[in-house]
């Protein structure tokens, strides 16, 4: 037996089973147009005492402007001296006859409410911080992938340890049943149908056959998975990047095989799995565009002797 077809075993088939609010000034002077209009064309404009505390400034009348009434004098706040002949309408400045009928208020300063708040803008909620993936979740949720369906199928791309790149159509169906189809140059094919493995080379036209048990990750061909107790898992690691799982297989071909199941940190997807065997070569196979509805055709499964 060739110990290249065994490389290629371990290094192929050990991958067969994946399964702010707007401020206003308070100190803000009011516009021009708080002090009232005159009754008629003729009337006088008349500035009132509180004037002088908010500086709003009289309306204009252009019609026949009038020499404006005198303040009050010093210390009879709130009281305008009308000029002659019009001392009706200046009466109507005087803040006293606030309430009166017919009495007009004087300019005021408007009162200047609380900032409201800014439309559309909605305040933050408290942000609670996501709490570590542990180990123990980290296998359950790894678990339940794997268990979520007995089929898959998908794409990989595969990188050895001499660095060489090939890559194919992965068929998965338990208990026991892959396909590694590899895409010219490459000339390898693995089967195993559910007993037996059988690596082929379709270039020398020759076929290499093991058994099931004797290949890594063969838990991963059982109906269902159970990381904790099907296998040694040595370490559990969990980065942005990905959550990797390592795990330690004794009963491989040729002495004991370490794996890392690498899985998505949101989806926990099966992103890629690397094998190093008992001769120390690393092989990574990286998948994707993975399908677990699909039913793979049985006959990809067939192994003919």
């Amino acid at each position: 037996m060739k110990y290249a077809s065994v490389a290629a075993l371990i290094a192929a088939l050990s991958f067969a089973f994946p399964v702010s609010a707007a401020k206003l000034d308070r100190n803000a002077r009011p516009a021009h147009g708080g002090a009232p209009a005159a009754v008629d064309s003729k009337a006088a404009e008349a500035k009132p005492a509180e004037a002088a505390a908010t500086e709003a400034k009289p309306a204009e009348v252009k019609p026949a402007p009038a020499k404006p009434a005198e303040p009050a004098a010093e210390g009879k706040t709130g009281e305008a001296k009308p000029s002659a002949g019009q001392s009706g309408e200046a009466k109507a400045l005087d803040p006293s006859l606030a309430g009166k009928k017919g009495a007009k208020p004087a300019a005021q300063a408007p009162a200047v409410a609380a900032p409201a708040p800014v439309a559309g803008v909605v305040a933050p909620l408290p942000v609670t911080p996501e709490q570590p993936l542990t180990r123990p979740e980290a296998i359950k949720r790894a678990n339940a992938f794997f268990n979520a369906s007995p089929v898959m199928t998908a794409d990989f791309v595969q990188i050895g340890g001499d660095g060489k790149r090939s890559e194919g159509r992965l068929h998965v169906q338990r208990a026991g049943r892959v396909r590694f189809e590899y895409a010219e140059p490459a000339t390898m094919e693995v089967v195993a149908d559910g007993a037996q493995v059988a690596v082929r080379d379709r270039k020398l036209n020759t076929q290499d056959l093991y058994f099931i048990t004797q290949t890594p990750l063969k838990f991963l061909m059982k109906d269902k998975i159970d990381l904790e107790k099907d296998v040694t898992v040595e370490d559990v690691k969990v980065e942005d990047s990905g959550v990797t799982i390592f795990i330690e297989d004794k009963a491989t071909f040729g002495g004991t095989s370490h794996v890392r199941l690498i899985f998505d940190p949101k989806t926990f997807k099966l992103k890629q799995w690397q094998v190093k065997d008992p001769q120390g070569y690393e092989t990574l196979i990286s998948v994707f565009n993975i399908d677990q509805a699909k039913i793979p055709d049985a006959a990809l499964f067939k192994i003919v002797k």
